[in-house]
């Protein structure tokens, strides 16, 4: 045998060698391997009229790498507004164990803080009021299992004043009907009445427990010479949105404004709405249960809180001859034309 022939038989038999340790090496990695890791996530959402934060959540959460069907799977059970049935849905996700439970916005978020208790279980809320509730400690270092999306109530009644005042600065008596039991309500009337007597405005309150209590007030200004009020103001709690249709016909047939919390409000003939964009506001969400996927500490991770948005009703205010200044039409999100 020739050397030539020699060496070429060493070099294949080197290479076959080599070919074999590759193929054995990823043949052992890949045994090794393991599968990636499919996130459970409970969502808590029993108020159809916020499901636009999850729809904003999800597709936040497709853009950061969360595929559902893929690495990510979402739990939901059926909705409803029966406490009960809240605190069964929640108690049903801790015990299946879930990786994260994401909750709005207030009542929702306050079943899955109970049933979470003594587990560890972490919580990104949205929409919720956090501000004075046993909670959290505070907004930047909100500590225990939960964080997540503020709902700005202070900031929004407090704007909604202001811009009330702005298109329609003759109002002087302000009637605000609440919840006093809700759990919105002290920090939005600590933000609002220091303003409105900065103003020279005076509130009206009307603090009730039930929505035909809030309705029987004003039902009962209808009967008199002066009803005693010039607009409405929206609290954030659950009897006013309930009862809006009640108090857009009481403002329509006395002529005077209601500045609303929503859009629809807006487009159903209130003056004047601002909010927060609740599909901007379960987008806000999703990076910080991103992080808690992740691993990092629930309760280090500060609360956030969304801008606002303003809605006005072009139409309304022509009608009852008032004059919306160019620099809040300018500031709209959208307006009613």
């Amino acid at each position: 045998m020739s050397n030539k022939t020699y060496s070429q038989g060493k070099l294949h038999s080197a290479w076959a060698l080599l070919t074999w340790v590759i193929v054995i090496t990823l043949l052992l990695s890949g045994c090794g391997a393991s599968t990636p890791k499919v996130y459970r996530v409970g969502i808590l959402d029993v108020t159809a009229s916020f499901a636009a934060i999850g729809t904003g959540f999800k597709a936040k959460m497709t853009e950061l790498g969360y595929v559902e069907g893929k690495n990510i799977t979402y739990i939901q059970g059926p909705m409803s507004t029966d406490p009960a049935e809240m605190q069964t849905q929640a108690k049903a996700l801790v015990d299946q164990k879930v990786d994260l439970i994401v909750s709005f916005p207030v009542a929702e978020t306050q079943a899955a803080f109970a049933a979470t208790q003594g587990t560890k279980i972490p919580i990104v809320c949205a929409y919720v009021q956090l501000d004075g509730t046993k909670m959290i400690k505070t907004v930047r270092e909100p500590g225990g299992n939960l964080t997540g999306v503020r709902y700005p109530g202070p900031e929004l009644v407090s704007k909604r004043l202001q811009t009330l005042l702005q298109i329609d600065p003759k109002v002087k008596r302000v009637w605000i009907g609440y919840d006093k039991n809700g759990p919105n309500a002290a920090a939005a009337l600590g933000a609002l009445r220091p303003l409105a007597s900065s103003l020279g405005v005076t509130l009206v309150e009307a603090p009730v427990t039930k929505a035909d209590e809030l309705l029987a007030d004003l039902t009962g200004r209808a009967n008199l010479p002066d009803i005693g009020i010039d607009a409405i103001l929206m609290m954030p709690d659950n009897l006013n949105s309930g009862s809006f249709a009640a108090l857009n016909q009481f403002a329509a047939d006395h002529n005077i404004p209601l500045a609303g919390g929503l859009l629809a409000h807006v487009q159903q003939g209130a003056l004047l709405a601002n909010s927060a964009d609740l599909t901007n506001v379960g987008a806000l969400a999703a990076p910080l249960a991103d992080k808690v996927l992740k691993g990092v500490a629930v309760g280090t991770i500060p609360v956030v809180t969304p801008e606002q948005s303003l809605f006005i009703n072009y139409k309304v205010a022509q009608a009852m001859g008032l004059t919306v200044p160019d620099g809040l039409l300018s500031q709209a999100a959208q307006i009613i034309r």
